[in-house]
């Protein structure tokens, strides 16, 4: 895909499920406490998290793409947005671009509003697995959403 000063960043494939759920997992149990169980969050989250990756980087989705950044094992989101937002107008330059984050990480909302996202819905977490015994009471979801994407391609 693309390099910048150390940094690659590729389409993520069927071998990098592992990487990908540990990441994952790392965040929610970094930023999803107390929404989410800490039985969840302490126990096997990272294979509910493989399983889930494994069927996502599996679909022959043409609108779906995940993004891989390496460079000594650190994530850099600005670059990454941007990278999307580009796979996104290339797709579809009349779509739009949305993500999904719990309301309780105002760390990334403020991530997501500093590059021109705006909240735009507010719904209940759905549980994890479909089991409410992940979920401490009923946490709630924002979604954020780029009407331009190209927004985020300065």
């Amino acid at each position: 895909m693309s390099a910048s000063a150390g940094l690659r960043f590729r389409t993520a494939a069927a071998h990098d499920v592992q990487a990908i759920a540990s990441l994952h997992a790392d965040s929610w149990r970094r930023h999803y406490r107390g929404a989410y169980s800490d039985a969840f969050l302490d126990g096997d989250v990272t294979g509910y998290l493989a399983a889930m990756w494994t069927t996502r980087l599996a679909s022959q989705d043409a609108q779906s793409s995940t993004i891989l950044a390496e460079a000594d094992g650190a994530i850099v989101g600005t670059r990454l947005m941007a990278l999307t937002a580009r796979a996104v107008l290339d797709w579809s330059p009349a779509s739009g671009l949305y993500l999904w984050v719990l309301e309780q990480n105002v760390a990334a909302q403020s991530f997501y509003e500093a590059r021109g996202g705006a909240c735009v819905e507010r719904a209940e977490d759905p549980p994890p697995g479909g089991d409410p015994a992940n979920l401490n009471g009923q946490p709630m979801m924002l979604r954020y959403a780029w009407q331009d994407p190209s927004r985020l391609l300065g």
